[in-house]
């Protein structure tokens, strides 16, 4: 079964409202949405690294929860008024110090209350974290 994505926004409309918050202080991006997933990208700058060099995890943490959440909301059912990250588990497999980073999230579960978004992020073609996300729907009261 395809799991179909919103068309009534685009990649700049994303991309516009990421400004001003932590996805567009960090420079995270949106670049692709497709049905059941979403990709992304982040250009390590100094402010993502840790005190000793290395890409800071809560930069690659940043960047996967940012994909995985624009991903649910590309996809939440008619109707629903939001979501909200309920759970966030991360496996982080290397590191970097320059470059670009992607990410991918491909969505395992979309239900009417909770999604679920496995995310990889990928730094010169190898993989350095692994992530799963579950998204609560939120719905009017």
């Amino acid at each position: 079964m395809t799991i179909k994505h919103r068309t009534d926004f685009s990649i700049d409309d994303i991309n516009g409202r990421l400004p001003g918050r932590l996805p567009g202080l960090l420079g995270i991006e949106c670049t692709a949405v497709r049905d059941g997933e979403m990709d992304g990208r982040m250009e390590i700058h100094p402010h993502h690294l840790a005190p000793n060099g290395y890409l800071h995890a809560a930069s690659i943490v940043a960047l996967a929860d940012t994909i995985a959440g624009i991903a649910t909301w590309a996809h939440m059912p008619d109707g629903a008024n939001g979501f909200t990250t309920v759970e966030l588990k991360s496996n982080h497999l290397g590191t970097a110090r320059k470059g670009t980073l992607t990410c991918t999230a491909v969505a395992r579960h979309v239900g009417r209350s909770t999604q679920v978004w496995d995310a990889e992020v990928v730094h010169n073609g190898k993989t350095i974290a692994l992530f799963r996300n579950t998204q609560m729907i939120l719905w009017p009261r």
